[in-house]
């Protein structure tokens, strides 16, 4: 391997005396510690710790060059935290640090969002000569922006002597991630013209474009910049598509001089959103070149759609373009179509395919594969993949109980919720909406109800209206309608239609006409064109023989053009999903 051949040259060079010349090691750092090859940088680093970092005279001072290079390597590489153990090292070791030393624990701080030690550092530099550098307060700056600390970023703003372009421009950048895009309007007005540059100019526009009320001073701004860039053009087209302005976004997009991939993809992304597939589907057509966004927004656009078969049909194409490979958040897309279709099929091959290519599931990919397996009716699969997950994330769990839901599993659900309390996992309010569900489905009244007083005694989450509405579906499964009335009278938020439809389906198979009729009018008046509600009112006259009030509804709903929706059901068939409904003659 390439780490045996480092140890190998080592050895050499240790053999052969040569690692006694400091002019070579010096070299071996210099040339490899900034290497993007992990095994090259550890190398230069073992080779300054061993022959470099205690080799110089009593009471000479070091240059901090080669430390600056070994820092270097740690902050801007996979563990910061050693740019600072380093750095104390050099303190230790009498070795005078310069503005580049402080530059890159500064660095390595901001990575790590270590605000108390990025303030010692702080009050470090402020005892130093170099405290008044520019180079180093715009560090500080950013270090401050970077962990959440607006108002001290703020304060070494007001007090520098000199500032440049960065300075303010770190700033704006700060307001607007914060939201403040009044303050970041200040500064930029405040800022001398010739500070102005493109960064500055698409930070605000950026930010004006986050909110409806903004978008056109980003169009005003956008329209005054001196110059404009590729990033330019994609802020304000961005600005047009959230907020469903895609006459504007086109204009824009038709007479841009250049695009790249983002350009394309927020306009089918902005097309897809307000339902406007097939003007996505041509512009994706048009694209000159696709990557993986391309494909994902595209696949994404039609899984929001429930165009779920046209989503794999795109994954399948860009499987045949042989330089693309999916990522991640492909594979999340196309679990998702599966689990809509219920394909069984599919998902076993697309669980082989993430198998072989070894794709982690610690993340969203895990938590969509748990889904897919049990929408598609393999809980066992489901199961499966859960339990050869390692570092599970509450996602994963939340998976796991709303498929046990799914297929009846009530006592499964709560025991996990139970194991979840055991491993000191903190459930949210998805946890308790999957568990409460699940004991809805298997009738488990107790259960369900000390799920719901777990939630909000031990926990401290408020009960939101699914939580209210799993609740009531507990209650009047089991019969027990005052309580369950007595519920949605107490609720602190208005009842929807999904609550009462419940509530009066408990009334209809308790035969509590009284309080049904009352609930299937409140219904009627609630939400009028809802079907639904007029054929359980119908249903209920029908059962008590109440015909005269049976052709009442139906000629109500008649007059309102209502249809009753029918049953439907899918079923899978040598690989093909055949969809049938009440009085199908064939599949």
């Amino acid at each position: 391997t390439q780490i045996r051949r480092c140890e190998q040259i080592h050895a050499r060079l240790i053999k052969t005396g040569f690692i006694q010349n400091s002019n070579l090691t010096t070299r071996i750092v210099l040339a490899f510690a900034a290497s993007r090859r992990p095994y090259l940088a550890e190398f230069a680093r073992c080779v300054f710790q061993n022959y470099h970092s205690c080799s110089f005279a009593h009471g000479e001072v070091e240059d901090p060059f080669l430390w600056n290079a070994v820092i270097k390597s740690h902050s801007h590489g996979v563990d910061p935290k050693r740019a600072l153990i380093w750095f104390c090292l050099m303190l230790e070791n009498g070795v005078s640090v310069d503005k580049f030393s402080l530059s890159l624990v500064l660095k390595a701080c901001s990575r790590l969002g270590f605000v108390q030690e990025g303030m010692q550092i702080h009050g470090f530099l402020r005892k130093t000569g170099i405290w008044s550098d520019l180079f180093l307060q715009n560090c500080l700056i950013g270090l401050y922006l970077k962990c959440g600390c607006l108002g001290f970023a703020r304060q070494i703003f007001d007090r520098m002597p000199q500032r440049d372009s960065v300075s303010y421009n770190s700033m704006i950048d700060g307001y607007v991630k914060c939201g403040l895009i009044g303050s970041a309007r200040e500064l930029f007005d405040l800022m001398p013209k010739e500070m102005k540059n493109l960064i500055s100019w698409n930070s605000m526009i950026s930010g004006y474009a986050q909110t409806s009320d903004g978008v056109n001073i980003a169009s005003k701004l956008f329209a005054e910049m001196p110059e404009k860039d590729l990033i330019s053009w994609n802020s304000l087209i961005d600005g047009y598509v959230k907020h469903g302005r895609m006459e504007d976004a086109k204009d824009l997009f038709y007479v841009m001089p250049r695009r790249d991939v983002v350009t394309w993809a927020t306009m089918i992304d902005g097309y897809a959103k307000l339902g406007f597939v097939h003007k996505a589907k041509t512009l994706f057509d048009q694209m000159p070149h696709r990557d993986v966004v391309a494909y994902n927004s595209m696949m994404a656009g039609y899984v929001q759609n429930k165009y779920h078969m046209e989503a794999l049909e795109i994954f399948n194409n860009m499987e045949k373009d042989s330089h693309l490979s999916p990522d991640e958040t492909t594979l999340v897309i196309v679990l998702s179509a599966i689990a809509q279709l219920g394909r069984l099929s599919k998902a076993m091959s697309m669980n082989k395919y993430i198998v072989e290519k070894s794709f982690p599931l610690g993340g969203k990919l895990g938590v969509a594969l748990i889904d897919m397996h049990s929408k598609c009716g393999s809980i066992q699969q489901a199961i499966s993949v859960f339990e050869g997950i390692k570092n599970k994330s509450i996602d994963h769990w939340n998976a796991m109980i709303g498929g046990l839901a799914i297929h009846g599993h009530g006592e499964l659900a709560f025991d996990m919720l139970m194991q979840i309390e055991r491993c000191s996992i903190k459930p949210d309010d998805i946890t308790f909406i999957g568990v409460l569900n699940a004991c809805s489905h298997s009738g488990l009244v107790k259960e369900g109800l000390l799920s719901f007083e777990l939630m909000r005694r031990k926990h401290k989450i408020e009960p939101r209206l699914q939580h209210y509405g799993c609740i009531v579906d507990i209650l009047s499964r089991s019969g027990s309608i005052e309580l369950a009335k007595h519920l949605i009278e107490d609720m602190p938020m208005e009842p929807n239609d999904v609550i009462w439809r419940t509530f009066l389906i408990a009334c209809r198979n308790r035969k509590e006409f009284e309080i049904g009729e009352l609930v299937a009018k409140h219904l009627i008046l609630q939400a009028g064109y809802n079907p639904s509600s007029y054929v359980l009112l119908s249903n209920m006259y029908a059962s008590l023989g109440m015909w005269k009030d049976v052709r009442r509804v139906r000629m109500m709903m008649k007059q309102r053009k209502l249809h009753k929706i029918p049953g439907c059901s899918w079923i899978e068939l040598d690989g093909n999903v055949h969809e049938f409904f009440v009085d199908s003659n064939t599949l």
